[in-house]
């Protein structure tokens, strides 16, 4: 039988373990942002794909170097 010491391990490993899926989840889904709007993709239409708001997608592609002139950001 486990004990609460041994449950709280797993729960903390089971944690850190999805946390850092999520990072690469969020790094994967900035880099595919970035692609899409550097293929044109319309700002609305990566907002609406990804949940991001607007800003947030404004400021992935900054980030990479895309500036609204540069397209649809």
């Amino acid at each position: 039988m486990a004990t609460e010491e041994d449950r709280l391990a797993e729960a903390a490993a089971a944690y850190r373990r999805l946390y850092d899926e999520l990072a690469e989840a969020r790094r994967e889904l900035a880099e595919t942002i970035v692609d899409a709007a550097r293929a044109r993709v319309p700002q609305k239409r990566i907002v609406t794909i990804s949940g991001y708001t607007r800003e947030h997608v404004r400021r992935i592609c900054r980030t990479a170097g895309i500036e609204p002139e540069d397209g649809d950001v």
